[in-house]
């Protein structure tokens, strides 16, 4: 009977040996799962945007691009409820600004305010610090807009066959002011040129509104400048309005006449802005952005610029704008080699 006592005593101190054996290697397993199911998992992706949004104009503050770079931010601010900041970089025709974009994160907080140049500088330049069409990602499409021909008031010249009857009595020697080599006051002044049978000096600044600014003053004689730069000092009398560079008249200035009816049969020379991100940014963050821009172009404040300055909505698909931009590219190459345009 002792021993079977003794057994008994050690067969339950057995059980309850092999019973918290098991309790221990299960709690064991159960933390090896879910190290591993930890080491699987990938943290929560915050809901974008949870940070400030950039936007880089590559112009001087108080350009159109500014205007429109501006105006975009703020409708994205309030679509989104994150603060949008402008950061302007100018210089080297946009690339200088393009290219700070271009090696951003491409997380949807660094955006471009792409304009003509964008479209341009490809031809200009035999090689670029990025490459246009694969270091970015379309956005949207957000306004096209021609540009408009102005002068100082008290210049002599009030209308496109003054101008080209001054170019041609003194060749070389007017000046035409643009906001950098390649864009859209520099190729629409170029273009003249080129059909309007004259010879005018282009005049490069970095930017609009400082090449206005020497408008004002004298030093130049005349822009082929956007519509947002020019069209309150147009208003206040601070300059004379010419002609628009569309095809046909703007009903936003119908008493100014095409460049084409105005003396030069088939003139026609557009701006435009483009929302970028750098390439690889993620399909939904793009998908959001573009869907605030759509909204944006409906807003009161684009409305305003639309019938105030003649552009003209779009917020198109991000695939619209990337059309867009590759014909624009093809119809500036033949003028840029044409006029044998080089950058200093």
């Amino acid at each position: 009977m002792a021993s079977g006592g003794i057994i008994n005593h050690d067969g339950a101190r057995g059980n309850g040996f092999a019973v918290r054996r098991w309790l221990n290697l299960a709690i064991l397993a159960c933390a090896v799962v879910l190290a591993v199911a930890g080491l699987g998992a990938s943290p929560a992706r915050a809901e974008y945007p949870d940070k400030i949004i950039k936007i880089v104009a590559p112009f001087a503050a108080g350009g159109g691009t500014d205007i429109i770079a501006r105006t975009t931010a703020q409708e994205i601010q309030t679509d989104l409820g994150k603060s949008v900041i402008i950061e302007n970089k100018p210089g080297a025709g946009t690339i200088i600004g393009t290219q700070t974009v271009a090696t951003s994160e491409p997380d949807g907080y660094s955006l471009l305010m792409a304009t003509f140049a964008h479209a341009v500088n490809p031809s200009l330049y035999k090689k670029l610090p990025f490459d246009p069409h694969t270091d970015f990602a379309a956005v949207s499409l957000i306004a096209r807009s021609f540009n408009i021909v102005v002068v100082n008031p008290a210049s002599k010249i009030n209308s496109i066959s003054d101008l080209i009857a001054e170019a041609k009595a003194n060749p070389g020697k007017l000046n035409f002011g643009t906001f950098g080599t390649g864009t859209s006051a520099h190729l629409a002044g170029e273009l003249f040129n080129a059909m309007a049978k004259v010879k005018m000096t282009a005049v490069p600044y970095k930017g609009a509104a400082p090449a206005i600014s020497d408008l004002l003053g004298g030093q130049i004689d005349v822009m082929f400048t956007t519509v947002a730069s020019a069209a309150s000092l147009v208003a206040a009398g601070q300059l004379r309005a010419l002609a628009v560079t569309s095809a046909e008249r703007s009903a936003a200035f119908p008493q100014l006449p095409a460049v084409a009816e105005a003396g030069v049969p088939g003139y026609a020379a557009e701006s435009w802005y483009g929302l970028y991100a750098p390439a690889k940014t993620p399909a939904p963050v793009i998908a959001r952005l573009n869907q605030t821009i759509a909204k944006a172009v409906q807003s009161g404040a684009f409305k305003k610029l639309e019938a105030n300055e003649g552009l003209i909505m779009v917020g198109g698909a991000p695939e619209q704008l990337d059309r867009y931009v590759g014909q624009e590219e093809e119809r500036w190459r033949k003028l840029v080699k044409d006029a044998n345009i080089e950058v200093q």
